[in-house]
């Protein structure tokens, strides 16, 4: 009973500084946003809903935030998996490799892409050099870049996440598994895999839900033709000033993350039972 009560107590602070600082506001945004004196969100979201400009940049959202998802899975993994196997002498700079680019500021690495990715960029002279354009690309502006960008700021996440897993494997059952008669392949599709899937699945969540609410990247690299949610909320929030538009907005970017969250969660649960 009393260590319940300790329990109790230490939890309490971080539930009520949960719930007046997250929960209440959250939810009054969403039912009532105290700035618009006549709410109506519930009227928002059905227009939102049946606007096919809003339509279609809920699909270019998930669209992008999909494929960076994907991308930083089949990139981040393997690079995971070489650092879990790596020797202690390189593991710790490896680790700090990856976690670096973490430290620097959003906009300076979106910045980056822009230099890459411009019609005189290093990237648009390389494709004209190999003849794969017949001239300098205008690569900039577009969903590629998007992609490019969001993969390149959120990768870290799933290689960290990934990495606690695979790092917590004994080698000794890669090493029984061997011993059974399985090959390489068969070891990491059967054994490694779905034992590292639980800690990928919750990078693969971090990384979609950083991307369906990035702002940043999106504006500098996407432009005004590609908008996505988080730059519409914002020009809703900053130009329209109505905010049971935004609401409406924020309740679709929410709902669509946490679907995305209960489906990798199950998938998570499916393969680390099998």
């Amino acid at each position: 009973m009393r260590s319940r009560l300790a329990t109790v107590a230490l939890l309490l602070p971080a539930v009520v500084l949960v719930l007046v600082g997250f929960v209440y506001p959250y939810l009054t945004m969403l039912v009532a946003p105290a700035a618009n004196p006549h709410p109506d969100v519930p009227g928002a979201l059905v227009n939102a809903v049946t606007d096919p400009y809003v339509v279609d940049i809920v699909a270019r959202t998930v669209r992008v935030a999909g494929m960076a998802t994907v991308l930083s899975v089949a990139f981040g993994f393997p690079v995971a998996w070489a650092i879990s196997r790596a020797s202690a002498r390189w593991r710790g700079a490896l680790l700090l490799a990856v976690t670096f680019p973490l430290l620097l500021s959003t906009v300076v690495r979106s910045f980056a892409w822009i230099v890459l990715l411009g019609r005189d960029g290093l990237l648009s002279k390389a494709l004209w050099a190999v003849g794969i354009t017949s001239g300098p690309t205008q690569l900039l502006y577009t969903e590629f870049a998007m992609v490019l960008g969001l993969t390149q700021l959120f990768m870290p996440l799933l290689v960290l996440t990934a990495y606690s897993s695979l790092a917590g494997l004994d080698p000794t059952i890669e090493e029984a598994a061997r011993g059974m008669g399985a090959r390489g392949g068969a070891v990491f599709a059967r054994v490694v895999l779905p034992l590292a899937l639980p800690g990928t699945a919750v990078g693969a969540i971090l990384v979609f839900a950083g991307c369906m609410t990035a702002y940043t990247t999106p504006s500098l690299l996407g432009g005004t033709r590609n908008r996505t949610l988080a730059t519409l909320l914002y020009q809703e929030a900053n130009t329209s000033l109505d905010w049971s538009a935004v609401s409406a907005l924020a309740i679709i970017m929410t709902l669509l993350v946490l679907l995305v969250t209960m489906a990798m969660t199950r998938i998570s649960a499916i393969g680390a039972r099998r």
